[in-house]
């Protein structure tokens, strides 16, 4: 048998595609940590503070590492009058639903764990699982605050969610597909929209999505409770919000999911608005190159969602209802139908 087949053999092989598959799910965690190292240090120089200092050395690499293992040694505490079994189960719910988005983003064209023709689909309902862990941990945890907190951020995923689908609505009817990899190929083709003199295709969000792709980022931050939108975990009123009986490993748990939804939140913006693994006539059929393509997008993203973080101030509950409901709900079905006026039309 010549290398090439037995290379082929291997990958036609159930249980080493299930392995090979836990592995790229495994990766949840070091990524979580990349991206934890990544927002510590770029927070400390925009407050012009060393940051992670001691752990790893100047640079603070293994502070990520350090965290871990400080949260697993602590005791892990139920409340007396809390729901235990729901109480328990909550935090592998909202991993749960962070894993799963995992599946199907691309890296390059063959370079992904499953090519859904409704991926789109998928990606916007697994997304949502992280709501129910939400609502769980608040509900069964018999405090106050992590009720209100659970409530709060039932109310705040759900109003962001609506201008969240729709936005992703608007680019599927631009791509005319709802597979992630056929919506990076649509940017990567261009038809009428290409770079003067070429056959480059430009991203969707210079081509007619810059309102989705703000309406989309915007909605992010929302779903992922990050500021000007953490009142869920408001520290001045909530304590931790829904977040305050956890200690432990369930509480790094919810950490880990909190810093690996700001990569795979990215990650689906960078695939629908930003190109993907693909960046203005460089080849996509080298999968480290894809790789290397999308990273730097996810984490140009992470840093804009960082950047806001330090520079606006958090909103009040009405303040963030009115502006889902006012302002980003309309303004994304007012793209929807411009977008398929202009599908139709050109």
């Amino acid at each position: 048998m010549t290398p090439l087949l037995a290379v082929e053999g291997f990958f036609g092989n159930f249980w080493f595609l299930l392995a090979l598959k836990l592995v790229v799910i495994a990766s949840v965690v070091p990524v979580a940590a990349l991206v934890a190292i990544y927002g510590e240090l770029i927070s400390a120089h925009m407050q012009s503070r060393i940051g992670p200092y001691f752990a790893g050395g100047r640079y603070g690499w293994a502070q990520p590492l350090a965290d871990g293992l400080k949260f697993i040694q602590k005791e892990d505490l139920v409340p007396d009058d809390a729901d235990a079994p729901v109480f328990r189960a909550a935090p592998y719910v909202v991993l749960a639903g962070t894993l799963a988005v995992f599946v199907i983003i691309p890296a390059g064209p063959s370079l992904l764990i499953r090519d859904l023709d409704l991926g789109l689909f998928y990606l916007l309902a697994v997304s949502s699982i992280t709501t129910i862990g939400v609502l769980m941990a608040g509900w069964s945890s018999a405090n106050k605050y992590s009720l209100i907190g659970g409530l709060r951020a039932a109310a705040q995923l759900i109003a962001y969610e609506l201008p969240l689908v729709l936005a992703a609505v608007g680019v599927a009817i631009q791509a005319g597909t709802l597979s992630l990899n056929g919506i990076v190929a649509a940017q990567g083709h261009g038809g009428l929209y290409t770079i003067p003199g070429t056959e480059i295709g430009l991203p969707f969000v210079l081509t007619g999505q810059v309102v989705g792709f703000a309406i989309f980022v915007t909605a992010s931050l929302a779903e992922l409770t990050r500021t000007p939108f953490d009142m869920p975990i408001a520290e001045s009123e909530l304590v931790m919000g829904y977040l305050t009986e956890y200690s432990g490993f369930r509480f790094l748990f919810f950490f880990l999911a909190e810093f690996a939804n700001m990569f795979t939140m990215s990650a689906i913006a960078a695939t629908l608005f930003l190109g993907g693994y693909g960046f203005w006539g460089l080849p996509t059929d080298v999968p480290v190159l894809g790789l290397l393509i999308v990273l730097a997008k996810v984490f140009f993203l992470v840093f804009l969602m960082i950047w806001f973080r330090w520079t606006f101030p958090r909103l009040r509950e009405d303040q963030l209802q009115g502006l889902a409901w006012k302002w980003l709900i309309p303004l994304s079905l007012v793209n929807i139908v411009v977008t398929g006026i202009f599908k139709v039309v050109i």
